[in-house]
């Protein structure tokens, strides 16, 4: 990678979390939301720590050998820029919660007891509670050489350095039990709600754990583990069996971060990385509490705490007395999630397993909700006698257990299940309904942006298409016959896609057609615009086209929540292109691709990033909007979001968030959509 011509990915990801972190400083936002944002950034950096860091480090030690293409100074350099980034967000993260948010709560009669003595008022109700609740799943550790104990991934643990009765020094390991227990006591009292840490309950009362000793230290700590799947094609035996050994071995992976409390004497903290086997993993000192995505359930509410209620919408095109198949035959329609009802999709489902006309039903499942009710339609399906045929991709990282599971219940059941080859995710989100009408097969379909799960849908922006369209739906067969196959695509496959874009086939070299095309306009002296929203912009073809675009005058918008590796605004490579980054109540996930074409704008949405493992390991789908009146709708909702500036930055050329000064009119592009689409 040319690091004039490209950011590195994952700094450009720190970036993004750095955005998602400052969104908790923002005095606009409702209090309880502002400390949930601090719990998403700990969530969004233990994922890093147990995906990125470990390629960082291996980047790092492979540049170093003398017969490799790699850089070790460069990969090195990386790996530095990253651990400065995160310990400089660590202390921003320290100043917005101890100087903004805590003395926020305090003013609102909450006192989240963060590094203080418990009061007096509240200490029997937490020895009680210890006591009655907390003191059962304590299991202490006496370590020495010959302790076998291994620290489990991101769960909290003390070091506890005692003294016996002869004056012996001792140290002790016990876990926190934050999986078992709520991780917040609530007390309320003379008018205030205190609410104490777990940690401090545990803390406060070790003289009950250890009553024959004396407590000379007590420090938290927690460990990170690698958690990659080591997936092989040639494994031997079925890839879901593969999946279920691999995932019993994840949590037990090599350590990457052993973070720490601070103050733990050298000798201590030396004897426990030596006997923890932790000496390779990076030490972090950190603070007295870890797992602070825990915030994300502090038991605290009441009027302005939280975002005001935005009720999901019913669509006016769904009508509730005609079946959802035979309003799709007349015309497209689309849904907006989380703005509108997620339930349209289950209907569908719901449908389509009851009539008695429809004889098979194929759908891809990515992210499987725990309790999924698409699984269960699906499996009443097959149970009514349909054919029912499920694409399921257990390489879903950190969702396989769940995905494997539902897809025994679904096979159980009599559903046909395909699992995807080993070295390539299926990430397409399309569903096929096949009907018997007057003696002939007819199609309905949707195809959409986002996974095909009720959950996610609550906060994730995703845009799902219904379309009873032969040529898409036609091509959307073809593919599901293909993936039956369990073949990875090669020049040989026999499938020309005309109308979906399908990576591993065409989707890559259509998008370049498409910018090639807007190239010619302004060649041509014409208007000619490009306007993309991604979740992830890496691969380097196609970025090495929008800057060729951007040369050639093409004016080209770019919103891109999270990785983003082109530099924008550069002269002579990138002056005409920006970049926006938007973080608001929901997760902005919708991929949508707009291209001017002289006036007569084309709108493709579908689930792929420009991403390397988009377009190169993965079947993804992207699909054209061909019905006028979505094709206008799309280009308003992005048209907000291309003009938001209340939740908007301008990501510069030194990967630096900027906030846009607001000007008339005020655009907070979510609340928009919502009021747009509400009508």
């Amino acid at each position: 990678m040319e690091p004039h011509r490209y950011f590195n990915r994952d700094l450009s990801w720190l970036g993004f979390n750095q955005r998602v972190m400052e969104e908790a400083a923002n005095e606009q936002v409702p209090l309880l939301e502002r400390i949930k944002f601090l719990s998403i950034f700990s969530s969004n950096l233990d994922e890093f720590y147990r995906v990125r860091m470990p390629v960082l480090r291996a980047l790092k030690k492979i540049g170093e050998k003398d017969d490799t293409d790699i850089d070790g100074d460069i990969q090195a350099d990386i790996l530095h820029q990253a651990i400065n980034a995160i310990n400089a967000q660590q202390g921003r993260f320290g100043e917005i919660l101890t100087q903004q948010l805590l003395p926020a709560f305090k003013a609102q009669h909450i006192h989240l007891l963060y590094n203080e003595a418990f009061p007096d008022s509240i200490k029997p109700k937490t020895t009680e509670y210890f006591l009655a609740e907390v003191l059962a799943f304590l299991q202490p550790v006496f370590l020495d050489d010959k302790t076998d104990f291994f620290p489990e991934n991101n769960k909290l643990y003390f070091i506890v350095q005692l003294k016996n009765n002869d004056g012996a020094e001792q140290v002790a390991l016990l876990n926190i039990p934050s999986d078992e227990l709520p991780r917040f006591l609530s007390i309320k009292t003379d008018g205030t709600q205190f609410i104490a840490f777990l940690d401090d309950i545990v803390r406060n009362n070790l003289e009950k754990v250890f009553p024959d000793s004396t407590i000379e230290g007590c420090y938290t700590f927690k460990v990170t583990r690698d958690a990659e799947l080591d997936l092989t094609d040639d494994y031997s035996g079925s890839l879901s069996e593969q999946i279920e050994k691999q995932l019993s071995k994840r949590d037990f992976g090599l350590a990457t971060r052993f973070l720490h409390q601070a103050g733990i004497p050298l000798r201590i903290l030396q004897f426990v990385k030596q006997q923890l086997n932790l000496l390779n993993a990076t030490n972090i000192e950190g603070g007295a509490y870890h797992n602070l995505k825990d915030f994300f359930g502090l038991p605290v509410g009441g009027p302005g705490m939280s975002y005001e209620s935005w009720p999901a919408i019913n669509s006016d095109e769904i009508k509730a007395n005609e079946t959802l198949i035979a309003q799709i035959a007349k015309k497209d329609f689309v849904v907006h999630t989380p703005y509108q009802n997620y339930d349209t999709i289950l209907r569908f489902f719901n449908e389509a397993a009851v009539n008695p006309n429809v004889k098979e039903i194929y759908i891809t499942l990515y992210r499987v909700a725990s309790n999924s009710r698409i699984v269960h339609a699906l499996i009443s399906a097959a149970k009514n006698g349909k054919k029912v045929h499920v694409m399921v991709e257990l390489k879903a990282r950190f969702d396989e257990a769940n995905n494997l599971k539902w897809a025994k219940v679904m096979k159980d059941a009599g559903v046909k299940i395909t699992y995807s080859v080993t070295a390539l995710k299926v990430h397409a989100k399309v569903g096929l309904v096949k009907m018997e009408q007057d003696g002939r097969m007819v199609y309905s379909g949707l195809m959409a942006t986002g996974n095909f799960n009720e959950s996610t849908a609550k906060f994730y922006t995703d845009h799902i298409l219904f379309t009873s369209n032969p040529d898409l739906l036609s091509e959307v067969e073809l593919l599901f016959m293909f993936l039956a196959k369990r073949e990875k695509p090669s020049k040989s496959t026999p499938i020309n896609f005309k109308h979906l874009l399908v990576a591993q086939f065409n989707l890559q070299t259509k998008f370049i057609e498409l910018i090639d095309r807007e190239i010619e306009f302004a060649k041509q002296g014409l208007p000619a615009a490009l306007t993309l929203k991604m979740n992830n912009l890496e691969e380097q073809v196609l970025i090495s086209k929008l800057y060729e675009a951007s040369q050639a005058g093409v004016r080209v918008s770019l919103i891109i929540r999270s990785i983003c590796c082109l530099i924008p605004g550069v002269k002579g490579m990138s002056e005409n292109i920006t970049i926006k980054r938007i973080v608001d109540r929901y997760l902005e996930h919708g991929r949508i691709f707009i291209f001017n074409n002289d006036g007569n704008k084309e709108v493709f949405m579908g689930s792929a990033d420009w991403m390397n493992r988009n377009i190169y390991h993965r079947i993804e789908v992207c699909f054209p909007v061909y019905d006028e009146t979505i094709k206008q709708s799309m280009i308003n909702i992005l048209d907000l979001q291309v003009n938001d500036n209340v939740n908007a930055v301008m990501l510069d050329q030194n990967l630096h968030n900027i906030p846009i000064k607001a000007k008339e009119p005020i655009i907070r592009s979510q609340e928009a959509i919502y009021k747009l689409l509400a009508g």
